[in-house]
């Protein structure tokens, strides 16, 4: 892993958009089925949006049928950082981008084998680098 970015909410705010800087630098969530990659098939490797650390592969992606991009892997884990997140009423484990601390999505238990994990990732969070064609 890279070392840890830190950055300014003034410098963030100007490097992001504003959907991009309400989801990875204020928690929040795009509307399900409208995120850019819940439905893509492309291979390649899902990088996060602020910082550029690669995050996640297409190798681990699947359909989760939640609207979200769904992974049952990040490509390692020093890559994602964890806690706990009860707003809402909920608890639930909030994934964080571990190089620049980014809001990604949440991560659940009720994925498929190996992991067991569902790593529900927001796209705007993400950026796609394609390694071939697409397969949408």
């Amino acid at each position: 892993m890279a070392n840890r970015i830190e950055k300014s909410e003034a410098a963030w705010r100007a490097e992001l958009t504003p959907e991009q800087y309400a989801v990875c630098r204020q928690k929040g969530t795009e509307p399900a089925f409208t995120g850019a990659y819940w439905n893509t098939k492309t291979p390649g490797t899902y990088l996060c949006a602020c910082c550029g650390q690669e995050l996640f592969g297409s190798d681990a992606k699947y359909d989760s049928g939640t609207g979200w991009p769904s992974f049952w892997q990040p490509v390692d884990r020093d890559r994602v950082a964890t806690e706990v997140d009860s707003s809402f009423g909920m608890i639930r484990t909030e994934v964080h981008c571990s190089r620049c601390g980014a809001h990604l999505g949440h991560v659940f238990p009720d994925g498929p084998a190996p992991t067991g994990e569902r790593y529900c990732i927001n796209s705007v969070s993400l950026t796609l680098r394609p390694t071939g064609p697409a397969k949408d």
